[in-house]
């Protein structure tokens, strides 16, 4: 019912530009305009990772809070973890709009945002007042982190994201992966990856103490076999906690219209979903399902969800289906998730990480 009656109301919300259709979204969750939504609590759908306990699997990318102002009205929404950013040390404009298409035909965007927010100090006042809401949201927060544009040592952007919110996360998303950001994806190859990693890693454990948050880094769904390969290499031999696959893409699937695929960004939602689900479950082959993964890309129903578990992740997030399929499409996802596992003979989500390489 909730579904349907917000694909009614769609047409005329996409009248409405989407970056000020964005505004409005972020102005009505902060405001208490947006209903809660009543949550599916289901031991079965609860996963632990990093000893952190998410209620469910089902997560809202980075990119929609990106300076933490909503934490507490997003997980009211049904979310189980939400992961802000992605923030930069300072606030910085973003591209020149317009940087958001819709293609409701496809359940597609693209963006090309540019990194826009308020930089570290006013995101970590805003993360400060979420921490201290009582009760404290049900659920994990991740910070994701990237570098400002003219920054020509990108360690130095990263470490300082590191030095002042830490302490603060329950995991850290570190951003290699966006199209947006010039250089930003060539820090991908080891040559470039590593040192990386091992500026991070010596920051965590000089500022986080002795409990320092996970570290995740968000790859791109556009690596060839070789690639991935390499990447997998790296992220074993660094001892990253995580993986976020995938990020948006640069390609430009056949059937898009040509008005909307000749827009420069990346590209996310359903065209996407095929080869986000592709790297995912080859990386997971190639570090042997050591690496925890979160599933990103495409994903709008609860099967979708259910492939990428399947395929190794532990983890899914959404963003795009959120535009499309409405507020409520975490609550619809674990619902449908929930049938899927029954339907195998799961009892819970743990049972069906990695089931396909079985």
């Amino acid at each position: 019912m909730l579904s349907r009656l917000y694909s009614l109301a769609r047409p005329a919300l996409f009248t409405i530009a989407p970056e000020t259709a964005h505004g409005l979204t972020l102005s009505a969750l902060k405001s208490g305009l947006l209903p809660k939504c009543r949550t599916v609590s289901d031991p079965a759908l609860e996963v632990t990772l990093w000893d952190r306990r998410f209620p469910n699997p089902v997560g809202l990318a980075a990119g929609f809070d990106k300076n933490a102002e909503a934490l507490g009205p997003l997980f009211s929404l049904g979310f189980g973890h939400v992961e802000a950013g992605t923030v930069t040390p300072r606030a910085q404009e973003g591209n020149p709009k317009p940087r958001i298409f819709r293609c409701p035909s496809a359940e597609a965007v693209i963006n090309r945002m540019g990194f826009p927010n308020v930089g570290a100090t006013v995101f970590k006042a805003n993360l400060e007042r979420a921490l201290g809401q009582k009760p404290r949201p049900n659920g994990v927060i991740g910070i994701n982190i990237g570098m400002n544009k003219n920054q020509k040592d990108p360690e130095k952007d990263y470490c300082a994201l590191i030095r002042a919110l830490g302490p603060m996360a329950d995991y850290l998303a570190v951003n290699v992966s966006s199209p947006n950001t010039p250089g930003l994806r060539r820090l991908q190859g080891r040559e470039r990856l590593m040192p990386l990693l091992q500026a991070i890693f010596e920051e965590r454990r000089k500022s986080c103490g002795t409990m320092p948050p996970p570290l995740l880094v968000k790859l791109a769904p556009d690596l060839d076999e070789e690639q991935q390969h390499d990447i997998a290499s790296v992220v074993l031999e660094a001892g990253v906690d995580g993986l976020i696959l995938t990020n948006t893409s640069l390609d430009r699937p056949e059937g898009l219209p040509d008005r909307f695929a000749s827009q420069a960004g990346g590209l996310s939602g359903a065209p996407i979903r095929d080869m986000s689900l592709r790297v995912l479950r080859n990386i997971y082959a190639m570090t042997s399902g050591k690496i925890p993964m979160i599933g990103v890309g495409g994903i709008s129903t609860g099967e979708d969800a259910y492939a990428r578990i399947r395929a190794g992740a532990s983890l899914v997030q959404l963003y795009t289906s959120f535009v499309y399929r409405g507020p409520f499409t975490a609550r619809l996802i674990c619902e449908e998730l929930l049938a899927c596992l029954k339907r195998d003979g799961f009892s819970n989500v743990r049972e069906a990480i990695g089931a396909d390489h079985r």
